[in-house]
């Protein structure tokens, strides 16, 4: 969790902020960056890519439902885990507009390879990974999920469109609002608006054509599957392979560059399933809670909700009631 100060997300303000890692000791200059992009988008988990001295700046501004963020740095390894999702409710959708640099984005069993001039969506509310070799220069265009169409955004996420695309249209308008924040925030607050639309209007271009891969048709299989069947204590890797008609071997090889493997995502969701018990039935035993969840005893439950939650289910229940 992070633990200074970033760019306020409130509200509006008369112009962007601007913060570089040139304000503390190169040592420290990492550790000070993953709190400040914990601070702007997401919580998130990050490494560096380069044994370079790290360097980075984040200029961020919000206007209305719209975060709008110029972020140049050196490479790095960005991941939204499901621990990190689990810990808060943070449900938005971001839009990755390349300005220099390279970067491969992760989501849902696909890769979106960014150039300069393509974009790409991702959902905070999944997991994802940022892969950046070197130093690039990004916008990243953040509204809350809310605001946009889910339908759409099912089969949006991780998908290039490329600087040769309709969709640069999009991109060349909220690149231009982004210019203007620190010079004309009110002419930018008037049309921040239409930026929603144009947004919704990119999604539908990502969740079209191409068709999805067999091999991504095939993992979507193994979701449903198991988001049907992940409360039976008996579901293993072999019965999943067996009810998709899939070798075990091709199986695993779905998640290979997923940042959950199958255990992860059967843990992930065995683990959701219990914290929607623990909120609408907390009277409920632990090792009662633990059964209709799929796990086959009181101490894998908690070290999975553990592992997922950061804290254990009896805490987890106690403050899920206060909060109620």
């Amino acid at each position: 969790m992070s633990t200074r100060s970033g760019p306020e997300r409130a509200g509006p303000g008369p112009g962007p902020v601007t913060v570089t890692t040139d304000s503390v000791r190169p040592a420290e200059a990492f550790a000070f960056w993953q709190d400040l992009i914990c601070d702007t988008f997401v919580q998130l988990s990050a490494s560096p890519t380069t044994e370079l001295p790290f360097r980075g700046r984040i200029s961020h501004g919000v206007v209305g439902d719209v975060e709008l963020t110029t972020v140049r740095a050196g490479g790095q390894h960005v991941r939204r885990t499901p621990r990190l999702i689990a810990r808060t409710r943070e449900e938005f959708v971001l839009t990755s507009i390349q300005l220099a640099g390279q970067g491969v984005i992760a989501q849902d069993g696909r890769e979106a390879r960014l150039t300069p001039g393509a974009m790409a969506f991702y959902d905070s509310t999944r997991p994802y990974t940022l892969h950046f070799d070197g130093a690039f220069e990004q916008l990243v265009v953040q509204v809350p999920r809310r605001v946009l169409p889910a339908c759409t955004l099912a089969g949006a996420t991780a998908v290039t469109l490329g600087a040769d695309s309709t969709a640069r249209l999009v991109a060349d308008f909220l690149r231009g609002l982004a210019r203007q924040q620190a010079t004309d925030p009110a002419g930018v607050a008037a049309l921040a608006p239409h930026a929603v639309a144009l947004l919704t209007s990119a999604l539908a271009l990502a969740s079209g054509p191409p068709a999805p891969s067999p091999a991504a048709l095939d993992r979507e299989r193994v979701m449903a599957h198991l988001a049907a069947h992940h409360t039976d204590p008996r579901l293993s890797a072999d019965a999943v392979a067996e009810a998709c008609h899939l070798s075990r071997r091709t199986l695993f090889r779905l998640f290979e560059i997923e940042p959950e493997g199958l255990g992860d995502v059967l843990r992930r969701l065995r683990v959701t399933s219990a914290q929607r018990l623990l909120r609408a039935q907390p009277a409920l035993p632990l090792t009662t809670v633990a059964a209709r969840c799929g796990f086959a005893g009181d101490a894998s439950f908690h070290r999975a909700f553990r592992t997922v939650t950061g804290t254990t289910p009896a805490a987890y229940r106690r403050a899920a009631g206060e909060r109620a």
